[in-house]
């Protein structure tokens, strides 16, 4: 880890990646930032699972549970996974007992946190195409030249 972010600034910056990545419209990138950040944390054993909780809003009705993860003194709810299910306790539904405190931080800073924390630089990836810009691409016509045999003859 990094000797200059402590456990408590990644734990913030998570929080406030997350924040944005709820309201993000393209949100791949911030998740995986909290994911990847997780999942290193509980490995050097910075962060622990507590239990399984029951997603808040599960999308098309179906519910589903996720991993409660304690870091510092924030929670977080990452994915579960089989051995979860084996392994932790079902906390059932979320009811409050769990709250974050609270954090101004923006998210460029958060996004470097975590970065420098992942030993990434920036991501300057390019990002996927769009709907629409694959489209366009689609209809772009073929500019190859054209030889007809019925001419050479």
């Amino acid at each position: 880890m990094n000797d200059h972010h402590s456990t408590d600034q990644i734990a913030r910056a998570i929080f406030t990646v997350n924040r944005h990545a709820k309201t993000a419209p393209d949100n791949r990138e911030l998740y995986r930032l909290k994911s990847e950040s997780l999942l290193k944390l509980i490995q050097e054993r910075k962060a622990s699972k507590i239990g399984l909780q029951f997603v808040h809003n599960p999308t098309k009705s179906q519910q589903y549970s996720t991993t409660l993860v304690k870091c510092s003194s924030f929670y977080f709810h990452m994915r579960a996974t089989k051995e979860d299910f084996q392994r932790l306790p079902h906390l059932g539904h979320p009811n409050g007992r769990f709250r974050n405190p609270s954090v101004s931080m923006g998210l460029s800073k958060a996004k470097r946190i975590l970065q420098a924390y992942l030993n990434e630089g920036p991501t300057n990836r390019e990002q996927p195409a769009t709907k629409w810009q694959r489209l366009k691409k689609e209809r772009q016509p073929d500019r190859t030249i054209f030889t007809s045999s019925y001419l050479d003859g």
